[in-house]
């Protein structure tokens, strides 16, 4: 059975929906069965840094109450085993059904290896909707005290729902803005008390490959923050890789 990861953060501005498109591309390039799941109600962005931004997708509102099969999900054109579901635009977190989101979520584990689902910034319905159905959680902060501290609420909130399978990721890591700030990595998961899955380093060719509708794994091969995801992708198949700040 797949697992279901979700991706959440505190604060909007983290590069969240960056992490979780990027990762998952990773998987996917690596051969994995991957599903993307678009869970900002209203506020979609997910198909922008998967490069999907072009094709029409199915949202998983439509899917959940029976309107659309699975099977009818946005295939990547450049990642075959890539598919891809939106959030629908004229409907509300209350809107949703948990249980047909958890009966999507059931058929989904038996189709795919990893299923993503990219969470709304912050900790509304949209957050407790997609936070039921997860097995595991990516918790995504950036470097500055708003960020950190947010992510130290979530994970919080997280622990009072019963969820012990959460691991942070620090990104848009600037190794000058921390010195100047005299904060380090350590300082960041002492306050989130989290453990760490990864790193990913400020790199100008993120907004400039969503800018251009690329993911950023075919827009820059060399590209800082590529690496940081392609480390966490391998860290959750389990695979041990050296965390460190370049």
């Amino acid at each position: 059975m797949g697992k279901v990861i979700a991706v959440l953060s505190g604060k909007g501005g983290t590069g969240k929906t960056s992490v979780c498109a990027g990762v998952a591309i990773a998987l996917a390039a690596g051969g994995n069965r991957v599903l993307c799941i678009d869970c900002d109600i209203g506020l979609r962005n997910l198909d922008i840094p998967l490069g999907l931004s072009d094709m029409d997708a199915l949202s998983f509102y439509d899917v959940a109450q029976g309107g659309y099969p699975l099977s009818g999900c946005c295939v990547h054109p450049d990642y075959p085993s890539l598919c891809f579901l939106t959030a629908p635009m004229n409907k509300r977190p209350e809107d949703m059904d948990p249980e047909a989101f958890a009966k999507l979520l059931f058929e989904a584990r038996s189709r795919f290896d990893y299923i993503f689902l990219d969470a709304p910034a912050g900790v509304d319905g949209g957050f407790r909707l997609v936070s039921q159905g997860a097995d595991r959680f990516l918790l995504v902060t950036g470097a500055h005290a708003a960020a950190i501290r947010d992510a130290s609420r979530v994970a919080q909130l997280l622990e009072l729902m019963g969820k012990d399978d959460v691991r942070l990721v620090v990104n848009r890591v600037d190794k000058h803005m921390m010195s100047a700030l005299k904060i380090t990595v350590d300082d960041i998961m002492d306050t989130a008390g989290l453990p760490l899955i990864g790193i990913v380093q400020e790199d100008v060719n993120v907004p400039l490959s969503a800018a251009c509708g690329i993911p950023v794994a075919k827009f820059r091969r060399r590209s800082p923050a590529l690496v940081g995801y392609k480390n966490i992708a391998k860290r959750i198949q389990g695979i041990r890789v050296p965390i460190s700040m370049r």
